[in-house]
């Protein structure tokens, strides 16, 4: 699920450090508190990484529900942004290249230009 974007309409990307023992609950108040997004936007995935970058959590809000999964690499780890603390918004082909080990070099208001990976 979490290779293939395909289906969501906006991939956001909460660059820096989260805590991954945050639940449904406390990631959700992330994304609402301090980047003054709806977490229950339809077709929206939240993307976080925690101090080890070999592990994300996911959080998806669908109609009668919540999805929060986790997906922790065998091998090799995320290439993941922490340079600040800012939402990104990436298209379906940056994010497949995320997951593919590539990194995201720009942070962006999410608003902005698109985030230039490498």
């Amino acid at each position: 699920m979490l290779f293939d974007a395909t289906g969501f309409r906006h991939i956001y990307l909460l660059t820096g450090f989260t805590d991954l023992r945050k639940g449904i609950p406390g990631l959700s108040a992330l994304v609402q508190g301090s980047f003054g997004l709806d977490p229950t936007e339809e077709g929206s995935i939240f993307l976080f990484c925690g101090r080890r970058n070999d592990r994300i959590k996911a959080l998806v809000y669908e109609p009668g529900g919540w999805l929060l999964c986790y997906k922790r690499l065998t091998d090799g780890s995320f290439q993941w942004p922490r340079n600040h603390r800012e939402a990104m918004q990436l298209t379906q082909e940056q994010y497949r290249l995320l997951m593919q080990g590539f990194s995201v070099r720009q942070t962006i208001n999410i608003n902005g230009p698109k985030p230039v990976l490498y």
